[in-house]
């Protein structure tokens, strides 16, 4: 067994898509990145890149690659999924937080579930998400941007 952990943090700005987990989250603001700037992806696959030994998100997807611009974290989640495969790796669970004062997501979580386990090709249940907000505290809680936290634990030959 072994365990990773992930951060990711992006601003709100107007005219982007807020896309969280995969799914098109209806808000006035959007996460600016390099790619579509899904915090809870990218949390979630440097859990996992770190649960493997394998660097961070960086190393693998880094923002002065323009092979990664606008690129779809569902793919770089996928993509990582293919690293944990060749390493003989699979999930034994995913547990992630997104911290933001708004928008409310507990109505989307179920699709974020279901679309981590997807491309992970694991069971649902090994996937959890959270939604929790910074009582107004910090930049998250200010509405400047959002932040996610995961946990990833991964068995098998490296274990």
């Amino acid at each position: 067994m072994r365990i990773g952990f992930g951060y990711d943090v992006h601003r709100l700005v107007e005219n982007r898509l807020l896309i969280l987990g995969g799914v098109v989250v209806p808000f006035e603001k959007g996460l600016l990145g390099h790619s579509d700037a899904d915090v809870l992806l990218h949390a979630v696959i440097d859990a996992l890149i770190g649960a493997a030994g394998l660097g961070d998100i960086g190393k693998h997807f880094p923002p002065t690659d323009d092979r990664w611009k606008d690129s779809s974290s569902v793919d770089l989640l996928a993509r990582t999924s293919a690293l944990l495969d060749e390493k003989g790796l699979s999930i034994g669970n995913i547990d992630s937080t997104i911290v933001a004062q708004a928008p409310k997501l507990l109505g989307y979580i179920p699709e974020m579930v279901k679309n981590i386990a997807r491309v992970l090709k694991c069971d649902e249940a090994r996937v959890n998400v959270k939604a929790k907000t910074e009582e107004g505290m910090g930049f998250t809680g200010s509405g400047d941007g959002i932040s996610a936290y995961a946990v990833a634990l991964v068995t098998g030959k490296q274990g």
